[in-house]
């Protein structure tokens, strides 16, 4: 049989299996014939007929087509593009099952990666469970022979942009216009050089950034001002890489983008309000992000007198709450363009007890002063890697307490690990915070104590 054959026959070929677990990827785990297969959309106790979608040496993958028994905990997805879409992958899960088995794939990390337990598993932080979303990338193609633009996210395991009509988590203002957007799209002469559109909301304003590979013309310009115009959104074009972000008013000029009208979004508990631009790293959900600030100055359990260290600071998000509380707060963050927009922010909030600084927190810090000096209390927000080059850092910085935000749990299981093994801090609690409802995506955040005579927390 020729290899093309073989494909087809294995794409149309239909199988049972029995579904015994999920991955932390929300694939179902079932076996067949002694080898893994990973099958996407089956849930544990179920059993599903599938077809083949990759083989591999030690294990496979599939997609179930019919649910011949039902988990009691199946429910019918919301979203009508959710069999295609990437954009989720666990809406036929009831959202009480979603937390825990993030709650569980947390705990997993920590004990046969960093080979630890807290000592108390926190409740999970939860809010709303669809429109959630205020920032994506969202593809844009444009179908020649259909004449047709597609605007969404990527199809699972697929390069193709999923053609969505709304979308059921981004946030309302764009997540229901998705299909007016790919027609606004299909009128432009560009509608072939437009790749990619970055969404960024607000809380009063939402942006959509458009990455363009060749020049608008006049008509196009004008036919993106009255679309913003008539749904009240800001627009941007980007021709190059961030540096050349224009608002429409200012693109083609030599306008500075510090003269840009800025985004906005509040922290009410601290009495903050935090610009940012649409290329910045802002939380994406709005709800979520008030109760992680909250919850990390809680258990950072700040004195008026502390000293805090914020590390991968971004444009100060926790930086400038936790100001609010601690006698000074010193920011530190790799971005020099949030850097400058965190000073920025404190500025704006009349805020003079934080300092910020931009460092490689990866690479070589023996220069940077910040560092010699001495912290009460430490927080730590990296990125999906980690922060395993600081860990004997932080450590020597001696800090009683030290709090941990995290955006995959390997990497703070492995991190936590360095701390409770090699420098003697325990790890006091942990806990999920559902940023990402629907999807595999665990966010997370860990407290760590120092075990050395005279560090306790009074």
């Amino acid at each position: 049989m020729k290899r093309s054959e073989a494909r087809r026959k294995m794409a149309t070929e239909l199988f049972t299996v029995h579904i015994d677990d999920l991955t932390h990827e929300g694939q179902g785990v079932a076996r067949r014939d002694g080898k893994a297969v990973f099958v996407e959309g089956g849930l544990p106790g179920e059993d599903v007929e599938c077809v083949y979608t990759v083989r591999r040496n030690r294990r496979d993958e599939a997609q179930a087509v019919n649910i011949l028994t039902s988990a009691p905990e199946r429910v019918e997805p919301r979203c009508g593009h959710y069999a295609l879409c990437g954009g989720c992958n666990l809406q036929h899960l009831v959202p009480e099952r979603q937390l825990a088995l993030k709650q569980r794939w947390l705990l997993d990390s920590l004990t046969h990666i960093g080979k630890v337990q807290p000592k108390q598993v926190l409740e999970p932080l939860v809010g709303p469970l669809w429109n959630y979303r205020r920032r994506a990338r969202l593809g844009v193609k444009y179908v020649t022979k259909k004449e047709r633009v597609l605007v969404g996210f990527r199809e699972r395991r697929s390069a193709f942009i999923a053609d969505l009509r709304r979308c059921e988590v981004l946030d309302e203002r764009i997540g229901g216009l998705l299909e007016t957007l790919a027609g606004l799209i299909e009128t432009l002469s560009i509608r072939d050089r437009i790749p990619q559109i970055e969404v960024a909301g607000g809380d009063e304003a939402m942006g959509l950034n458009f990455r363009v590979l060749a020049p608008p013309r006049e008509a196009d310009l004008t036919a993106l001002h009255e679309f913003g115009e008539r749904h009240g959104l800001t627009l941007y074009l980007q021709p190059g890489g961030p540096d050349s972000v224009r608002t429409l008013a200012d693109f083609g000029t030599n306008s500075p983008q510090e003269a840009m009208s800025a985004l906005q979004y509040r922290l009410p508990a601290f009495a903050l309000n935090l610009e940012f631009q649409p290329w910045h790293f802002i939380q994406i959900n709005v709800a979520i992000n008030r109760q992680l600030v909250d919850r990390v100055v809680e258990l950072l359990a700040l004195k008026p007198e502390d000293r805090v260290l914020d590390l991968f600071c971004g444009l100060g998000n926790f930086t400038l709450a936790l100001a609010r509380r601690a006698r000074e707060v010193v920011g530190v963050e790799g971005d020099a363009g949030l850097v400058a927009w965190a000073r920025r922010n404190a500025a704006l909030n009349g805020i003079e007890n934080a300092t910020f600084h931009t460092a490689d927190l990866a690479g070589d810090l023996a220069d940077q002063s910040w560092l010699s000096d001495g912290y009460d209390r430490v927080l730590l927000d990296p990125p999906r890697s980690g922060a395993l080059e600081m860990m004997p850092k932080v450590a020597a910085l001696g800090a009683r307490r030290i709090v941990y935000v995290s955006c995959h749990p390997a990497t703070l299981a492995r991190d936590v690990g360095e701390l409770v093994h090699r420098f003697g801090y325990r790890l006091e609690c942990a806990g999920v915070v559902d940023m990402f409802p629907h999807t595999a995506h665990v966010e997370s955040i860990a407290v760590l104590a120092s075990s050395k005579p005279g560090s306790g927390i009074s």
